[in-house]
Order: structure tokens, then sequence, then C-alpha cells
């Protein structure tokens, strides 16, 4: 016989997606929000030169800037008011879970439960206003600097700098609407749309370097058929997980035994998502930006740092994975602490085999270790294999491991809410006619 989830599984359809109005309105919601992102990147900051902006984002295509200029669907290059995207709360929102886990003030919060929430979530805040404004100012002194700017100044600046920031914090709000009323979680969204926006443009620009024959009919084909192996992998890599069982023991009350359950524990593949490869990839390109950025490509010592981790160089490629897989494991001792977890299960449950305590976070320990090595290997075949592409053939990237495992990533998580709240209309669907029924045999 058939379990109750089977039964609701086999009833979702279409005629259940049109009953459920209230995934429809928060579908509706979420597609209008994204439609004003989409208009806000193309409202410009006053005083840049559009031409030297995008002959700047030409030049430094392989850098950080065209790293960032994709996340925020063009906007830098357009240099619009959405230029600095919502990368400034993420950047935030990574340092306040890195610092709850040293300052012991942040860890209490933490504990607190939903009070504790939102006060991380205001720290979160400030912190994006200040990352915020430190990153316009050095756009403002480099725009400057490269004589993008048709009047500068401190008004200039100044107005650069509102308008900036100001873009970055009506995108966070948008995007705490998104994930409040809408579906899915909405700074992933905002990023997802944003990507997104700029792939059939980078792919009729491989399609014409094609025509043209700057790239061969072959490593066309190929770039595709990579591309769907990589989406395939990222599939498979990011649902897998390791589920460890939990027994939970048998209480007596009376003449009646509770309890004896078993549920399980799981543990993902890769726990820390698409941070690793942005990380890294930030750190190493920083040097190429500010080197681009500065007059005469900066100071002599500049230069030849950028000289030897360039883009697309062994170093560079050597470099790359090392942090990549430094920040799996960084980021991953963050999110899930293997003593806390196993004190708290001491006190309901325990896994078969373990002894409670201090065995238990071990034995989490070993399995989270070994998880999280297959996790990172994941993570450096996905991201430097389109690297290889991009460096020595031009490709966009569009096409890079990090821009398609963050669309993956993201429309498995919107999807898998989009059924979740299917399953709950199903159930309330089932939960009512189970009342009328019952009423209606009370009447007879």
């Amino acid at each position: 016989m058939a379990s109750a989830a089977e039964q609701l599984a086999a009833n979702l359809n279409l005629g259940a997606f049109a009953k459920a109005t209230e995934l429809k309105k928060r579908l509706w919601f979420t597609l209008g929000a994204l439609v004003v992102y989409r208009i806000g990147s193309f409202i410009p900051v006053p005083g840049v030169d559009a031409q030297v902006m995008a002959d700047l984002i030409r030049q430094m295509g392989g850098g950080m800037l065209g790293m960032f200029d994709m996340f925020s669907g063009g906007a830098l290059g357009r240099m619009t008011i959405f230029a600095l995207n919502i990368m400034p709360y993420i950047s935030a929102s990574i340092i306040i879970q890195l610092m709850t886990a040293a300052v012991p003030s942040l860890e209490a919060l933490k504990k607190e439960g939903e009070a504790g929430r939102k006060k991380l979530n205001q720290h979160t805040r400030y912190l994006t206003v200040f990352i915020a404004i430190f990153q316009a100012w050095g756009i403002t002194i480099g725009l400057e600097a490269n004589r993008a700017v048709i009047d500068p100044g401190w008004f200039f600046r100044v107005g650069c700098i509102v308008s900036l920031v100001g873009g970055t914090m009506f995108l966070m709000w948008l995007g705490e609407q998104i994930t409040a009323r809408g579906v899915g979680n909405g700074i992933s969204l905002i990023i997802f749309a944003g990507i997104v926006a700029g792939l059939p443009h980078a792919l009729g620009g491989t399609l014409e370097l094609g025509r043209t024959g700057a790239l061969s009919t072959f490593l066309i084909i190929f770039l595709l058929v990579m591309a769907v192996v990589v989406v395939t992998a990222v599939v498979f890599f990011e649902r897998a997980q390791r589920r460890i069982i939990i027994q939970y023991p048998k209480r007596q009350v009376g003449n009646r035994m509770f309890g004896g359950d078993s549920t399980h524990l799981p543990l993902k593949l890769n726990t820390s998502g698409v941070i690793p490869p942005i990380f890294a990839s930030s750190l190493l390109l920083m040097p190429l930006t500010i080197a681009g950025f500065s007059q005469d490509g900066g100071p002599e010592w500049l230069q030849g740092i950028s000289a030897w981790i360039a883009h697309g160089t062994v170093l560079y490629m050597l470099l790359y994975a090392a942090l990549i897989i430094f920040f799996t494991y960084f980021y991953t001792a963050v999110v899930f602490n293997p003593t806390e977890t196993a004190d708290n299960l001491k006190k309901h449950g325990f896994v078969p085999g373990i002894r409670p305590g201090q065995a238990t976070a071990e034995y989490f320990d070993y399995v989270l270790t070994r998880l999280t090595t297959v996790g990172a290997l994941y993570l450096v075949a996905v991201c430097l294999l389109p690297e290889v592409l991009i460096s020595h053939y031009g490709v966009p990237f569009y096409f890079g491991g990090t821009s398609l495992l963050i669309v993956v990533s993201v429309t498995m998580d919107t999807v898998a809410q989009i059924t979740s709240h299917l399953y709950a209309h199903q159930y309330e669907g089932a939960l009512r006619r189970a009342r009328l029924g019952q009423r209606g045999k009370a009447r007879r």
C-alpha cells in the first residue's frame, strides 16, 4: 500500500498547480520583483561616460570586473545603480557567519532562536552598508583614474556612492521580500536572474565567433556538450548526501511503549555550496583588477604579481584549486559543528553502534571530512575545466563552472520550494476532505 507522501506525489499535476492560488500569487510576486530588478539594471549612474566604461570592461573582461559584471547581468558594464548588485550583502553574510563561530557574543545570539536571528540580520545589514560604501568609493576613484567620468570631482563622487549604495540596499530589501512573499531564496534568485539575462548574449557571441572563424565548429559543439555534462554533474553531486541513521530510544508510559523509531541525518556532499569558487575567484582576480584600475598598471610589485597569477596561467590554476579546497573545508566547518550536533542528539537519540557524546562527534567529523574531500574535488573539477576554455579560447564567463553551478543550484532549490508548496496545498485539501467526510458520517 502506498504511503501518504507517495499518494500526494502521485496527485501532483497541472490541475493541482492551477488550484494552488497561494502558490500562483507567490510566483507572480517573484516574477514581478525580478522584472523590477532588471529594469533597475538599466538606470545609469549620472556623470559616467558609458562608452569609456564599456571599453574598460572589454579590456578587463578576464578579471574580477568581468566576473562581477556577469553576476550583475551587465549592470556593472553599463554602470547603473545596481552595478554592485547584491555582492556586498553576500560578503557581509559570509563574514557574519564566520564571526559567529569565532565571537562568543555572536554565537550566543545564534542560539537565541528567532530574536537572535533578527539581531544577526541587523548586524548583516549594517556591515552591508559599510562594504557597499567601501566598494563604491573604490569604483568611483577607479572611474576617475581611467577618465570614465564626464565631470570628475566631489559632487560626482558623492552622487555615485549614494547611487550605488542605495541600489545595493534596495536589492537587499527586494531579496528579503522575495524570500518572505515569493518562492525561493530572494538573494540567490537575483544573482540567478543576472546570470541568465546574459546567457543569450553570450551564446550569440560564441556563435558569432564560430561564424567568423575565431572558434572552430568542433570547439563550439564540445563547449555545448561540456555545459550539459557540467550541469548533469552539478545536479548529481548537489543532490548527493550521506544519510546517518538516528535511533530514538523506547520509553514506557504506564503499560504502553513509546518511541523506538528511527530516522536519518542527511549530510550533503557539498555543504559549502558555491561560496568556495566565488571567494577563490575574488582573491585571485583582485590584483588584476587593482592593476587595471590603477594608472600605468600600478607599482612594479603589483604588476609582477599580476603577471605571475594572470588568468589562465598554471600558477593561477593551482592557486585556484588550492583556495577552493581550503574554503570548502573552512566553510563546512563553520556551517556544521559535529560537537554541537552530537550534544543535541544525545538528549533525544543515538547513532546505532556509536557511543553518545564525544564518540558520536568524532564519527560525525570522520564522515564529514570524507564527504568534504569528495565535495572539494568535485568543485575543483567543475570550476577548472571551463577555466581552461575561458583563458585559452576566449569563451565567455557565462559558460564557466561558477556560473553554471549557481544557475543549477538555484533552479533546484526553487523547484524544491514550489514542490513543497504543492505538497502543502494537496495535504490541506486532503485534510479538508477528511473533515467533511467525518462530519457527514456524524450527521448520519
